[in-house]
């Protein structure tokens, strides 16, 4: 079985290109439609036959993709899998809420890194982390927290 691209002339009309798959059935070659790449640009078709062939779409990855940032993360995700392995949300508040989470949150940041709650309130926030421990909690702590409202 092969996929390609296939260009079918129209009379008046500009030619279908088409992604096929092609196989072998006794003595006949069978072939199914996949797509009609008709209305895709002409520079996309064709780096998808390159794709196909096995080679490359870009030249290099580096012209491609640019880190803007990173942040590390394995520190945090051993200490929040501790606190789910010993139940520590549970033992904070049996119920889900804004409170317990932002306890948990300031607890596992004074154990990665032991700061003042204005400084732990500034790691919860996404332009001023220095960890991935605002991404890994749930999406309401990445908004902007109230400082008060983390009690150590």
């Amino acid at each position: 079985m092969s996929i390609s691209i296939d260009i079918i002339p129209n009379r008046q009309s500009p030619p279908a290109v088409l992604l096929r798959e092609s196989w072998r059935e006794g003595k006949r070659i069978r072939r199914r439609t996949l797509a009609n790449l008709s209305k895709v640009p002409a520079s996309l078709v064709d780096d998808i036959r390159v794709l196909l062939k096995g080679g490359k779409a870009v030249k290099s990855l580096d012209d491609t993709v640019s880190i803007k940032r990173s942040l590390p993360h394995g520190h945090v995700g051993a200490v929040i899998g501790m606190t789910r392995k010993i139940g520590l949300e549970r033992i904070l508040d049996r119920n889900a809420s804004r409170m317990r989470d932002l306890a948990l949150a300031s607890i596992i940041a004074r154990v990665l890194e032991p700061l003042s709650k204005l400084a732990c309130a500034r790691e919860l926030s996404s332009e001023t982390a220095s960890s991935s421990l605002n991404s890994v909690l749930p999406a309401y702590l990445a908004r902007s927290i109230d400082i008060g409202a983390i009690a150590l």
